[in-house]
Formats: structure tokens, C-alpha cells, sequence
């Protein structure tokens, strides 16, 4: 048996020098696929919630993805200070179990008949606070694991273990929710979280606590913010990647209800499309770094926008209520599947690579406050345009918007010419 095997194992064995063989980063990356598996419960199972049991319109479903960014704009920059004074990992463990509990609390009031659109408000702001500090501390925790020059290969491995569940999480989330409802299929993904956070736990990380940072409050966040407005590719990468954040939520805030609404689907046929939005971060996950290696990975960003852009787009041209709308509404899961994991394995490491260890936690924070303001405007405009001029309005947005975004990231910034990894001690401009 062994031997008839050997050829097919030959395939799968990892490479010597593969992450994978890394004890630490194989931990931390089964972390990650576990949560990302019961995320794609919660990606499906709130907004379906919202859309489909307490009937919410386009205007309450842009303020709820607006109650999941609130946090952000709020707490993004004082976190920053704070992580980096202590250590890590410990925030990135509360933050899953965080998310855990809140999630429980879900079906336990839809039990109760006291769930409400305004208590999703409550749950999606208690998730995007915790996105906001644990996530950057989580993108940290990565950096103390990984060496810098391979962090575009350790975040195209992230993406996969992400993507690996965005194949098979959305049918079987979409089955769940279909059998036992939305807000109880809530349930699995609080348990998905807490075996992560076993997981995580047992990491064995040598950090210490920032000792080069400035003891006052306000000098430490002048001096994160002053690093990334010195620092002229941080400053476009916060633009760019800033502005597909608003045409990102002005589409993705009407998509469920342009599902369940224009093409007639349930619960389990929304899960099974978002299968489309597996393959395309399959594809990206696999690929990602060979892509970035050889087209660059400035380049690789502009392109993973206008990919975006096409997916939206032909969404907002797609017949209603047919086999060709089913299709569009997969192309454009699989489209942004790609493009964002195009966008964020670049920008990700190209903004870590240039960023000394101590400024890391402040260097994070202020590029997702940067980043996410324009999300918040975005995800109110795409619902208010999907209630007043229809659903196609907010995807037609998204898409000649991101379309035009990479038009304007190739002609009038550097990023076209970053065929690499900038080291530290590049001068800021």
C-alpha cells in the first residue's frame, strides 16, 4: 500500500523549505481555518437574519455593515498605542473568545423573541470592535512568526486556509441555516471560535512588551501617525486601498438582498454560490505569491481592484430571476474572491515590510483607520442607493468605481513600478 502510494504522496509532501513545516506557523494557520470555517456561518447567517426573518430594508442593512466599521474609525488608532505596550497573542485569544460569546447571544434572543434589527446593530459593533483591536493584533502575531522577507507567501497561505473554507463553508452553511435557522446556526461558529482559541493558547511566542515606546499617550500616536504620513507608498497604499473600501461596501451591502430579491434564492442556494467566492480565494491563495513574484506586488494590487470592479460590475447588468443572474451573482463572488486576496496579500505585506517592530501595533492600526473611513460613507451610500434607485445602483457604483480606482493606482502612482518588497530603510517621503 505504501509503495502504490508513494507517487500520489510524492505530490503532497510539503516542500523542505515550506511555512507549513514551521511548528509555530502551522498552528497559527490551523487557527485560522477553523475560524474561517465558522465565519462563513456568521458572513451568511447575520445579514440572511436581517434580510430574510426581520425584513430589513437596503437603509438597515447599510447601517448595519456601518455598525460593524464604526469600531474601526473609533478605536483603531488608540488601540494601535496600546498593542504596542503589551503583549499580542493574549489579545488576539480574547478577541476569538469575544466573538464566541456574542455570537450565542444571537439565537438566545431570537428564543427569547427579542431579536430585533437594532440588536444586530449591538452584535455587528461588538464584532467590529473586536475586529479592530484583536484583528491588528492577530496581523502582528503573524509578523512574530514569519520572517518579513516571506510574509507575501505567509499571507497567500492565510488567504488559502480562508479560501479552502470559503469552498466547502458556504453549501454547509447554507444547509445549516436552511435546517435549523439563521440566528441557531450561530451556534457552530461560537464552537469553531473556542477551538481556535485552544489552539492559539498553545502557541509558544517569545514577546515582550514595547519598551521603545514613547510612556505619554498622545507622543506615541502622533509618532505612529507621523511614520505613515512620512512614508509616501503608505500613504498612496491608504488611498487606494481606502477608496475600493467604499465601492466594496456600497456593493456588498445590497448583494443578499439582490439575491434572496432580484434572483429568488434561499437560504441554501445563496451557500452554494458563495462556493464561487472559495474558488476565486483558492485560486488566489494558491497562486498569490507566484502571481505577485512575477507580475510585482504593486502591480498584483491594481489588478486585484479592476478584478473587483469587472465582478460588480456585470452583477449590475445581470437579468433578475434567471440562470444567466444565478451565474453573474457567482462570477461575482468569484471575481472579488480573487481580487481581494490579490489586494490584501500585497498591501498586507508591503506596508509590514517597511514598518520597524516597534511601531508595528501603531503602523497597523492608523492604515485600517486610513483604509476604513471611506468604508462607512460607502456602506450608508450603497443603502441608501439600493432603497432609492434600486439595488443595481449600488453594484453599478462599486464596479465603474473600483474599475476607475486601478485606471488611476496605474497612471498616476508608484505602485505600477513596485515590483518588490521595499526593505525598512527606505527613505519616507
Amino acid at each position: 500500500m505504501r509503495a502504490a502510494l508513494r507517487p500520489v504522496l510524492r505530490h503532497v509532501t510539503l516542500a523542505s523549505d515550506d511555512l507549513l513545516r514551521d511548528k509555530l506557523y502551522r498552528r497559527l494557520w490551523l487557527s485560522i481555518l477553523i475560524s474561517a470555517f465558522g465565519g462563513q456561518i456568521t458572513m451568511l447567517a447575520i445579514p440572511l437574519t436581517a434580510a430574510v426573518l426581520l425584513h430589513a430594508t437596503p437603509s438597515q442593512m447599510g447601517l448595519l455593515t456601518a455598525a460593524e466599521i464604526a469600531p474601526f474609525i473609533l478605536f483603531s488608532l488608540p488601540s494601535g498605542v496600546w498593542l504596542d505596550r503589551v503583549r499580542k497573542l493574549p489579545v488576539y485569544v480574547a478577541g476569538e473568545l469575544t466573538i464566541a460569546l456574542v455570537l450565542i447571544t444571537v439565537p438566545a434572543a431570537w428564543a427569547l423573541d427579542m431579536l430585533d434589527v437594532r440588536y444586530l446593530y449591538v452584535v455587528g459593533f461588538v464584532i467590529g470592535t473586536v475586529a479592530a483591536v484583536a484583528g491588528t493584533a492577530a496581523q502582528i502575531v503573524l509578523t512574530q512568526i514569519v520572517p518579513r522577507a516571506r510574509l507575501v507567501e505567509a499571507h497567500a497561505k492565510n488567504a488559502l486556509a480562508n479560501s479552502t473554507a470559503e469552498v466547502a463553508g458556504p453549501g454547509i452553511a447554507g444547509a445549516l441555516i436552511r435546517l435549523v435557522g439563521a440566528p441557531f446556526a450561530l451556534l457552530a461558529d461560537a464552537v469553531m471560535l473556542l477551538a481556535s482559541v485552544v489552539i492559539l493558547r498553545g502557541l509558544k511566542i517569545d514577546e515582550k512588551p514595547g519598551t521603545k515606546i514613547h510612556p505619554h499617550f498622545l507622543p506615541a500616536l502622533k509618532e505612529g501617525l507621523g511614520f505613515v504620513w512620512r512614508m509616501r507608498l503608505l500613504v498612496t497604499m491608504a488611498a487606494l486601498v481606502g477608496m475600493w473600501q467604499l465601492f466594496h461596501h456600497a456593493a456588498m451591502v445590497v448583494q443578499i438582498l439582490f439575491a434572496t430579491r432580484e434572483l429568488g434564492l434561499n437560504e441554501r442556494q445563496i451557500g452554494l454560490c458563495y462556493v464561487g467566492l472559495g474558488v476565486g480565494t483558492v485560486g488566489a491563495g494558491a497562486f498569490g505569491s507566484r502571481i505577485s513574484r512575477w507580475l510585482g506586488v504593486g502591480p498584483c494590487l491594481l489588478i486585484g481592484i479592476a478584478i473587483c470592479g469587472v465582478g460588480w460590475l456585470q452583477l449590475a447588468l445581470a437579468p433578475a430571476n434567471s440562470s444567466w443572474g444565478v451565474a453573474s451573482f457567482v462570477l461575482m463572488l468569484l471575481c472579488f474572491g480573487l481580487g481581494a486576496v490579490l489586494i490584501f496579500i500585497n498591501f498586507l505585506a508591503l506596508r509590514q515590510a517597511v514598518t520597524p517592530e516597534p511601531l508595528l501595533g501603531r503602523m497597523t492600526s492608523t492604515m485600517r483607520w486610513l483604509i476604513l473611513i471611506p468604508a462607512l460613507p460607502g456602506a450608508l451610500l450603497g443603502g441608501y442607493l439600493g432603497e432609492h434607485l434600486g439595488l443595481r445602483a449600488s453594484l453599478g457604483l462599486g464596479g465603474v468605481g473600483a474599475l476607475l480606482l486601478a485606471l488611476v493606482g496605474w497612471k498616476f502612482t508608484m505602485l505600477a513600478s513596485q515590483r518588490e518588497l521595499a526593505a525598512q530603510h527606505v527613505e519616507a517621503a
